[in-house]
């Protein structure tokens, strides 16, 4: 009989004890691999939506601008534009100017921030934007149309079709200010966010600035997230000729929400771990087990002439069918709960607030999986040399065993 018949028999002589272990780590490399697939499609879904009404997921600035926010630090695309609309990945390039600036109505004022956009490519990006009527979006780069956040709209007392005035500093140092008129309302769900914005055409915020062609940001939203990869080295070589300015990613124009992240699936990590130990201690008890209740079994083998290598052999080869097994069948359940996280998901929108916010984003109580094959098959092969690892003690108890004490067993 060979020795990967012999360890195949062996393994399922208890059958009940053989089963309770593969359920269990098989239904462990499901949870991690559901759970993982799970976390990676929320992360991508805030990631998406926060680049889009944010810095996008690559940036330009002046230097020293995203430490400060100082308005004085703008600088003139140029070209650049142009040049990164050609980048292959690159699906839409945004200008934008921000300007802290005081907006008063009749009724009372505010200290805002002003943001000069080019209309159509914001809206055709931004999910906010897109959420408004055709006649409620800024029609043009110079005109006096301004798109106001909800909770603004209400401390102001103004309503859509009602005038305001802007003011904020000119580079000459003096103040200027704009009359306009409210032509949209925006809702984020970010209270902060929905209190201070005020969005006017570009050309329109650098007149009021005094900062004609120059702008503070320069977003890039990419076909595809992980095209950064590619796209970045781009355009750091179009950056690198102009030193005042420099290209960063999202993880730098956002960090709230890369932090929040990262330390969300830290903890997600330490419950895998839990997991996995779980797992371990359980192949041991297996192992053990079967070594002791075998050991009659192993001193006749001794005295046959076998070595107690080949007893440790047999013990770790166990272990490995006992992994591949259970990493074969963990792989379809996790698969399988992976496919309904995708097309389904889970609903909590009876259990969060709508505006419930994560690293400055606003959460979205459908959660929703994404794929992520190649992590699935290195957790289940991690799990399987895992298996292996923790049939070691086993292996080295019946490698010690001698015929004259394994005979002596009932």
């Amino acid at each position: 009989m060979s020795a990967l018949a012999y360890a195949w028999r062996s393994l399922w002589r208890n059958r009940r004890r053989t089963l309770i272990t593969l359920t269990a780590i098989a239904l462990s490399i499901m949870i991690v691999q559901a759970f993982h697939n799970l976390a990676i499609g929320i992360y991508a879904r805030m990631i998406d939506d926060g680049v889009r009404a944010g810095s996008g997921h690559l940036a330009v600035y002046r230097n020293g601008y995203l430490e400060s926010r100082e308005e004085g630090l703008s600088f003139l695309p140029g070209d650049l534009a142009k040049q990164v609309r050609a980048i292959p990945g690159v699906s839409r390039v945004l200008p934008r100017i921000y300007l802290p600036a005081l907006a008063q109505s009749s009724s009372d004022s505010r200290g805002i921030l002003l943001v000069g956009v080019e209309p159509d490519a914001e809206r055709a990006v931004n999910p906010f934007l897109k959420k408004l009527p055709e006649d409620g979006m800024l029609r043009d780069l110079d005109g006096r149309d301004a798109v106001i956040g909800k909770r603004l709209l209400t401390d102001l007392k103004l309503a859509v079709g009602r005038k305001l005035v802007v003011t904020a500093q000119h580079r000459d140092g003096t103040l200027h200010s704009e009359l306009l008129r409210v032509r949209g309302v925006v809702e984020t769900g970010i209270a902060e966010v929905d209190g201070s914005l005020l969005m006017v055409g570009r050309q329109r915020a650098a007149l009021l600035a005094g900062m004609s062609g120059e702008i503070h940001e320069l977003a890039i939203i990419l076909d595809r997230a992980d095209d950064d990869r590619r796209v970045f080295p781009a355009l750091a070589e179009l950056t690198g000729s102009r030193p005042e300015v420099a290209a960063v990613s999202w993880k730098e124009a956002m960090p709230n929400l890369a932090n929040a992240i990262k330390l969300d699936y830290a903890g997600q990590k330490f419950i895998f771990v839990i997991i996995l130990l779980i797992v371990t201690i359980g192949v041991v008890n297996t192992l053990l087990m079967s070594v002791m209740e075998r050991l009659r079994e192993f001193g006749v083998i001794l005295a046959l002439g076998s070595s107690p290598a080949r007893l440790r052999r047999l013990v770790l080869l166990e272990a490995l069918l006992l992994g591949l097994a259970a990493a074969a069948l963990g792989s379809m359940l996790g698969s399988l709960f992976t496919w309904y996280l995708v097309d389904t998901g889970i609903d909590l929108k009876n259990f969060v607030p709508e505006n419930m916010e994560f690293g400055g984003v606003v959460f979205d109580p459908v959660l929703r999986a994404a794929w992520d094959l190649v992590w699935m098959v290195r957790i289940a092969l991690f799990v399987t040399g895992l298996t292996v690892l923790a049939a070691f003690y086993p292996a080295v108890k019946a490698g010690r065993i001698t015929p004259v004490e394994a005979m002596r067993h009932s």
